[in-house]
């Protein structure tokens, strides 16, 4: 009697490539709705992401339910999926959120942040006046999150940066139709007074210079009397 014991199959790129897939579709969809691609008023169909994407329809519709589970889209039916409409009271929650864990995630990464950090930081910012010159929404909108994240992910918090992400998804997708409503040109750059902030080693000055970016933007929306459906 033979005592081998049967080798299990390696495991091969075929067996990974549908969770890798399913991943990567999910993650695609946070990044345009996070960055003001996806937005408001706007349907979105399984069906038309998936050909846009190359991709059957099941990854793209289990995205959209972790996405309707996190509170970034509504799935009224098959083919009613939207981003939910913006209320006072949902606002005033996002605003409150924000600003309770963005200074902080802010303030824990200054300890951490090196020159090298920083140098991409002023590059990211560069980029971004390039955008607000230019009044190129989209490419402000991605600056904007490239800025934050490479500074919240210098503290190495991943679980309060992913709640931090879960927030950006509910509201990217109106700073998009507000910021194509009243422009770049008048924004003030609250960037640079941060990483004043950072070279100075002014935690305070640092989560408060956040606060402000925050406050700025928010009230953008805050100033349009939930109309942007």
């Amino acid at each position: 009697m033979s005592n081998a014991v049967a080798e299990e199959p390696p495991i091969g790129p075929e067996i990974l490539a549908e969770p890798v897939l399913h991943a990567s579709i999910y993650e695609e969809l946070r990044r345009r709705m996070i960055t003001g691609k996806i937005v408001p008023g706007v349907g979105l169909s399984t069906r038309g992401l998936a050909l846009e994407m190359g991709v059957s329809q099941m990854p793209v519709r289990d995205a959209l339910s972790r996405l309707a589970a996190e509170g970034a889209v509504a799935i009224r039916s098959k083919r009613k999926i939207e981003v939910p409409a913006m209320s006072a009271e949902r606002f005033t929650d996002l605003l409150e959120c924000r600003l309770m864990l963005e200074p902080q995630a802010a303030m824990l990464a200054l300890p951490h942040i090196t020159p090298q950090r920083l140098k991409q930081l002023h590059e990211i910012d560069a980029a971004i006046d390039t955008a607000m010159e230019n009044g190129d929404v989209v490419a402000y909108m991605e600056g904007n999150f490239a800025f934050h994240f490479a500074l919240y992910r210098a503290n190495d918090r991943p679980t309060l940066n992913r709640l931090i992400e879960a927030l950006w998804l509910q509201f990217g997708p109106f700073m998009r139709v507000v910021y194509g409503r009243f422009g770049t040109a008048n924004l003030v750059d609250q960037h640079r007074v941060a990483m004043d902030a950072i070279e100075a080693k002014d935690a305070d000055a640092l989560g408060r210079a956040i606060a402000s970016d925050i406050a700025d933007g928010m009230g953008l929306i805050g100033r349009t009397n939930w109309a942007v459906r």
